[in-house]
């Protein structure tokens, strides 16, 4: 008794199993019979859903799956979805929720047809696939710029690396590749993708695409840009400093691997490389504030050095040249904030500077030592007086920058007048505290 149920469920599973075998094959036939008729009347788009829903069916049947037949089929539908999709985007004509709704079409197209390939025994079966992967070149590209101007930056570079991936087997195998019809034209690919893979935070693909671009002297001055950016945080700053060096020897106008080459040295606080650097800068772009602001600051990190070493001569002439500097910047916007609040700072650290003497003449009560500290003690205050006005102008434009609120909060209390010290020092906790100053309390300044 016991073996005849035993018999009759494998029976069962063997009847089972061959129906889900046809289905895969009748869905199969179903998806190439729609995907015809859709051919040949694209303005059905019932039957373009049905050819996707059919090809889904059959790919999930594990015997249909099976067959080389199924993914060319599947390639030609979903290439056909990435075709219209492409249409739509470009003519503006057409309705996008029309469609199938299947996941990145272009780059399943194009998968599909690699798997046939290399499910491909006969001649005409890889012919047939090479074709696929062809006619994939183009939608793997169009979805590719899509996906990248939504700053979809991984599927753009799927797409991207698909058209090489396809360019490569198309080439080793007698096929005719997009990429072999203009000079350069791989290069350019190449390039599109280290972009989006560098966007996309896929830093081995992208480092790849760039080196080989570099290898090649590629004329794409982002080549040496991106190269300097990946290995800093591959290696370090000094050793990826070699691709910017050579990207401004090559490009000596550009003005991004300029501005590159400035943040290194920033980094690297080699000041007086920078002095040179940024002159260069204004040179090109005169226009450019921050480039004035950034050289002034570069001038004030050197004035303190100097005055910090007690070279006073040195001292005053590097403070007078980031004075000029802020003054350059505000000539071109006098309500531009980073001059204003710099040159007030500037002042400020001035004063602050010789508070440090002040406080080593306070021990000495001789007459001398008195008269000493009370010429100090004004010269002290008159630095606060020159950069108070500065700073209550920054506080009117900005009035919850935490800076210029700790710097008016101590002038004000150096100056006894704590009721306006307490006033910024509760603007300045309302600010660290996470809240927000509505209005500014100098606002006609």
């Amino acid at each position: 008794m016991m073996k005849k149920i035993l018999l009759s469920c494998l029976s069962f599973l063997l009847i089972f199993g061959s129906l889900q075998a046809q289905d895969g094959k009748k869905a199969l036939k179903k998806a190439s019979q729609a995907i015809a008729a859709f051919n040949l009347d694209q303005s059905n788009k019932a039957k373009l859903q049905e050819a996707a829903d059919y090809i889904a069916t059959a790919e999930a049947d594990a015997e249909t799956a099976g067959e080389i037949k199924t993914w060319l089929k599947k390639g030609e539908i979903y290439g056909v979805i990435a075709t219209q999709l492409t249409n739509i985007k470009t003519l503006g004509v057409g309705d996008p929720s029309e469609l199938p709704a299947v996941d990145r079409p272009a780059y399943n197209s194009f998968k599909a047809f690699e798997k046939a390939f290399g499910m491909a025994e006969k001649k005409y079966e890889k012919k047939d696939a090479l074709k696929g992967l062809e006619m994939s070149q183009g939608t793997l590209s169009n979805m590719g710029i899509y996906a990248y101007d939504d700053q979809k930056y991984e599927d753009a570079y799927e797409n991207f690396n698909g058209v090489l991936i396809a360019h490569q087997i198309l080439k080793d195998n007698g096929g005719t590749s997009a990429l072999e019809g203009t000079e350069g034209q791989l290069s350019e690919q190449k390039y599109i993708t280290g972009l989006a893979a560098l966007n996309a935070n896929k830093t081995k693909m992208a480092t790849k695409m760039f080196r080989e671009l570099y290898d090649e002297k590629y004329d794409k001055p982002a080549i040496y840009e991106a190269l300097y950016k990946l290995e800093s945080e591959a290696s370090s700053v000094e050793d990826a400093y070699q691709y910017l060096d050579a990207g401004r020897q090559k490009y000596p106008d550009d003005i991004s691997l300029l501005f590159a080459e400035i943040n290194h040295f920033l980094k690297m606080n080699k000041l007086d490389v920078l002095i040179t650097k940024l002159e260069q800068a204004i040179k090109q772009e005169p226009d450019n504030m921050s480039l004035y602001a950034t050289l002034g600051n570069v001038f004030d990190n050197l004035y303190q050095k100097s005055s910090e070493e007690g070279d006073e001569a040195k001292a005053q002439e590097y403070f007078d040249k980031a004075l000029e500097r802020y003054n350059q910047a505000l000539a071109k916007d006098p309500k531009y904030f980073d001059a204003i609040y710099s040159i007030g700072a500037l002042y400020y650290n001035k004063a602050a500077a010789m508070t440090k003497q002040l406080i080593t003449l306070e021990g000495d009560y001789s007459k001398d030592g008195m008269k000493k500290y009370e010429a100090m003690k004004t010269k002290v205050f008159a630095e606060f007086d020159e950069a108070l006005p500065f700073f209550e102008k920054a506080e009117s434009l900005n009035p919850n920058d935490a800076n210029t609120l700790i710097a008016l909060k101590e002038i004000f209390a150096r100056k006894d007048d704590l009721a306006t010290s307490g006033e910024f020092k509760d603007r300045l906790d309302k600010v660290q505290a996470g809240g927000k100053n509505d209005t500014s309390y100098f606002k006609n300044k």
